[in-house]
């Protein structure tokens, strides 16, 4: 599957303009190739056409990312991104279109939105949501400079503890992208974040996980070169 917003959301305002996005879906649902999406932004619903054909030859999966449920913190982590609220009713118009819809709780921050793990999933398994994945803060290169400015700024309280509890989940490191560990951590912080994700995905009847779309049904795009093919 090709995979958008595994980098940055592939839904920012520019994409209204644009329409970027939605061109590469269009490709994609010609060639029917499986495609996946990460997003934290109600302009995927712009979409529903295209996405709930690819659905119904289970060719997509989408996952929108719930960080808080709590408005005030949103608005100083993610100002310029759908309120948490909204994104629950995306969840639930992608489920009514019959697109597959997961949550990713992302980034699981220590003393910030951790306690939020059960309150999050039990939201978005009633909005909808048919599976849910988490990733523990991850600060590399740039990143660890740029957040650790933002919590001096939002939560200066806070932020010598936060950042004591990362470094216990990274090894002692503020980041460590060790693969297998980069996502979830390590060491006794970590091991607790995924007891708890473990406990409240059976609890609230969701996957654990991502839905592999069908990846048996490509077919390559006819060449547009006035020439017809010979079968």
């Amino acid at each position: 599957p090709i995979a958008l917003g595994s980098n940055t959301d592939p839904y920012q305002q520019v994409e209204i303009e644009q329409g970027i996005t939605r061109q590469i879906i269009e490709v994609l649902a010609e060639c029917r190739h499986p495609l996946s999406i990460v997003t934290k932004s109600a302009l995927i619903e712009r979409d529903l056409d295209l996405l709930q054909a690819m659905a119904k030859q289970n060719l997509v999966d989408v996952m929108i990312s719930v960080t808080t449920l709590d408005k005030s913190l949103a608005m100083n982590m993610e100002p310029r991104a759908a309120a948490p609220l909204r994104r629950l009713k995306t969840i639930r118009r992608l489920r009514d279109a019959g697109v597959p819809v997961g949550i990713l709780f992302a980034p699981v921050i220590p003393f910030l939105n951790d306690h939020e793990m059960e309150s999050v999933l039990q939201a978005v398994a009633a909005a909808g949501a048919s599976s849910a994945a988490y990733v523990l803060l991850r600060l590399p290169l740039e990143v660890d400079v740029l957040f650790q400015d933002w919590l001096q700024h939002y939560y200066p309280l806070k932020a010598e503890r936060i950042m004591q509890r990362v470094r216990d989940s990274r090894g002692g490191k503020n980041y460590n992208a060790t693969f297998g560990q980069r996502m979830s951590g390590s060491g006794h912080y970590a091991d607790v974040i995924a007891q708890r994700f473990a406990l409240a995905v059976k609890r609230f009847g969701l996957r654990d996980g991502y839905v592999m779309p069908d990846c048996s049904l490509f077919t390559p795009p006819v060449a547009d070169h006035g020439q017809m093919s010979l079968f």
